[in-house]
């Protein structure tokens, strides 16, 4: 895995060849050298590691995910501001499992840097409000699940928002 900022300079380095490569006429090389940058440019905006741990995630290999996400050794300079919102919020995934207090943490942590897509803000913020709950927050709880419903447009948590507003009477 390379630091953030030498994806960067590697991208610009190989297009600064290709340039070389179409002015020596080698067409064919100039191109493949462009595609060649697009890789670590892309991998600039979309971290590799990350990329795999969601993969790991998906198949619910919490510990394979954990394992990919040990392999990133400082998230601040190996990772843009989005990047670390998604380690955080893939942190909080893997201890709500075990250890909450560690959970609610990373997904305070994932939504203050931010992340990408409203339905990853739902469901760490129904997160929250189900370790809320639990932890006999109501108020918190309630407000953070008003929130989690207005972000998901599709309709795809409201089966569980619904559970936990039902669990919220109980208390």
């Amino acid at each position: 895995m390379f630091n953030k900022n030498l994806k960067l300079i590697i991208a610009g380095l190989i297009i600064a060849y290709s340039v070389y490569q179409f002015i020596e006429g080698n067409i064919g090389n100039g191109i493949f050298l462009i595609l060649l940058s697009l890789i670590f440019i892309f991998l600039y905006f979309r971290n590799e590691i990350i990329l795999l741990a969601f993969l790991r995630m998906r198949k619910q290999d919490l510990t394979g995910t954990k394992n990919w996400l040990d392999k990133i050794k400082s998230p601040e300079a190996a990772l843009t501001v989005k990047q670390q919102g998604y380690y955080n919020y893939l942190h909080g995934i893997i201890f709500s499992q075990t250890n909450l207090t560690q959970a609610e943490k990373y997904f305070k942590k994932a939504l203050k840097l931010g992340l990408t897509m409203d339905y990853d803000v739902a469901m760490a913020k129904l997160s929250l409000a189900g370790i809320s709950m639990q932890k006999r927050r109501k108020r918190e709880a309630t407000m953070l699940l008003n929130e989690a419903k207005k972000l998901d447009k599709n309709n795809m948590l409201t089966d569980q928002i619904k559970m936990m507003q039902q669990q919220m009477k109980k208390i």
